[in-house]
């Protein structure tokens, strides 16, 4: 039994809220049967306004009735300020390969919460290391794995805290194409929430004229929640220019840029409050490069 406090908002109440709700208008399977403890982590998020998710807003706004101009307050309150932004495009990859991809990794399990890429570029121009935590909530019982893709298999990967390892390396699931998947410590309830953390080292040759070398991107097929990039660069080695774009899929062009200026740490970084169906990431030339 849990007792109301004057002043404070009963997270159980709202849960049980949320639950009939999705049991009369489910969103996805395994909703009709979730249970109001299950969306505890969700609630308590909301709550204190530390991550929600559009979801997350969409069901609050559905579950309790909010007004129209209720609803318009909500989404302004999300969206936050200006240096939060949201990247939607047209696609992330082309239908075809989206197609296939999603039949080698099967429908979606989870959704992410919250990501953070921090990459390191070295002192001879190479892609580094780069560190990923991740924050995923179940959306299916049973959750025991997430996939990871790559647009290379130039990559060694490592898992940290919140992984069991990984299920093998990468595999080829089209031409352009790697995947493997990230094993977790114990099977995911709906509704669980998880952190993990993981690093990728880029093993490309060193040619710093080819372009590829040059960039750090991510490509969005579904949808992402607050999402935070940064670059890191050697002090020895800085851009002489760098931008953050967002390009027409990941075998597309540039088609939005804006110059990025390196704070004290010689690092640039920014910040999504979501991204749907895109590429987006950094880009920079090197002083050799702008001399030639």
């Amino acid at each position: 039994m849990s007792r109301a406090r004057p002043g404070t908002i009963n997270q159980t109440a709202v849960a049980e809220v949320l639950a009939r709700h999705l049991w009369a208008a489910p969103r996805r399977p395994g909703d009709a049967e979730i249970m109001p403890h299950q969306l505890k982590d969700t609630v308590s998020r909301a709550l204190s306004a530390r991550v929600v998710t559009r979801q997350t807003v969409e069901l609050f706004i559905a579950a309790f009735g909010f007004s129209e101009e209720e609803a318009r307050r909500l989404w302004q309150l999300w969206n936050g300020a200006t240096a939060s932004r949201s990247f939607t495009g047209l696609r992330a990859v082309p239908e075809e390969a989206g197609q296939e991809i999603n039949r080698a990794v099967g429908p979606a399990r989870h959704h992410t919460v919250a990501l953070h890429d921090h990459l390191q570029v070295d002192e001879d121009g190479r892609l580094g290391r780069a560190r990923t935590l991740q924050v995923i909530e179940a959306i299916a019982d049973h959750l025991d794995r997430i996939p990871i893709m790559y647009d290379t298999s130039r990559v060694s990967l490592e898992t940290g805290q919140g992984c069991a390892g990984l299920s093998g390396q990468l595999r080829q699931v089209r031409p352009d194409v790697f995947a493997a998947e990230i094993l977790l410590p114990r099977p995911l309830r709906v509704g669980e929430t998880h952190n993990l953390e993981y690093w990728v080292t880029w093993l490309y040759p060193g040619n710093l004229d080819d372009p590829h070398e040059s960039e750090y991107r991510r490509a969005v097929m579904r949808q992402l929640e607050n999402y935070d990039m940064r670059v890191e660069f050697h002090p020895s080695r800085l851009p002489a220019r760098l931008w953050w774009a967002m390009w027409d899929g990941a075998d597309g062009p540039v088609i939005q840029e804006e110059e990025a200026l390196l704070d004290s740490q010689h690092s640039a970084s920014r910040f999504l409050r979501s991204a749907e169906k895109t590429v987006a990431g950094f880009h920079w030339t090197w002083p050799e490069a702008e001399n030639t």
